[in-house]
């Protein structure tokens, strides 16, 4: 019965997740962009404006300018969630590509980085008036369902060891429509209930941005006004039929 309650809660989950970014980057896609409003100074071609993107994507560009230490706790926050996702890759491959064994020490240093970051970056929405005021209940939220992943991660490393091998075959059975026994350790249980409500929701939360950013026309957008004429597709379509 357990197995079987958290084989139908990740199924859909990860439909959620799934559909759910779909759907919204058919939308972003959709929004129409009348104007040019790259924030400047912009790169002049797509080049560049993709390279732009680029750099917000993996070094918060414009953060960093605005803000060095929201940018490093920020910036370190999201390097090392990307090591821990990439160190738990361990459980969905088989055979496991030597790569992956070689990240896995620095995936649990990456855990306690992302709880602290996590941790410096709540307390600055606590501690500083005016992020306060302008925080509202989902970002606190946010922050406490992923401070309660890691937390509840690294519990599982240091505290209450649980059997992995049983923990790969299920999410490998998982993929394989094949479902294998799942371990009943509480703090198992509740780490992995955790993901997959982090699953559910990221497409309707603040944290989408990791998608939006790709679309943001301030970003992506070249500043080239006078080169080249922007028209919408809508726009044009209505100039054509005054013409």
């Amino acid at each position: 019965m357990l197995t079987a309650t958290y084989a139908v809660l990740f199924y859909l989950a990860a439909a959620v997740l799934v559909l759910g970014l779909v759907a919204r980057a058919v939308r972003y896609a959709r929004t129409p962009a009348p104007l040019r409003v790259p924030t400047t100074p912009a790169p002049t071609s797509r080049g560049g404006a993709a390279v732009r993107v680029a750099g917000e994507v993996a070094l918060f560009t414009s953060l960093f300018r605005s803000n060095k230490w929201i940018w490093l706790f920020g910036w370190l926050f999201h390097v090392a969630l990307l090591l821990v996702l990439l160190r738990h890759l361990r459980y969905f491959l088989e055979p496991i590509p030597q790569w992956v064994v070689w990240i896995q020490p620095f995936g649990v240093y990456a855990a306690y980085a992302l709880a602290g970051a996590l941790l410096a970056l709540w307390a600055r929405r606590l501690l500083i008036d005016r992020i306060r005021y302008i925080s509202t209940a989902s970002d606190h939220l946010a922050l406490a369902l992923l401070l309660a992943i890691g937390l509840t991660g690294l519990a599982i490393k240091h505290f209450q060891p649980t059997d992995i091998v049983a923990v790969k075959a299920f999410f490998l059975g998982l993929m394989r429509l094949d479902w294998q026994p799942l371990p009943a350790d509480p703090l198992l249980l509740t780490h992995l209930a955790l993901v997959a409500v982090l699953m559910a929701v990221f497409p309707f939360s603040k944290l989408l941005h990791a998608v939006g950013v790709l679309f943001s026309p301030s970003r992506n957008q070249p500043d080239n006004p006078r080169e080249r004429r922007h028209v919408a597709p809508w726009a044009a379509a209505l100039e054509r039929d005054q013409r």
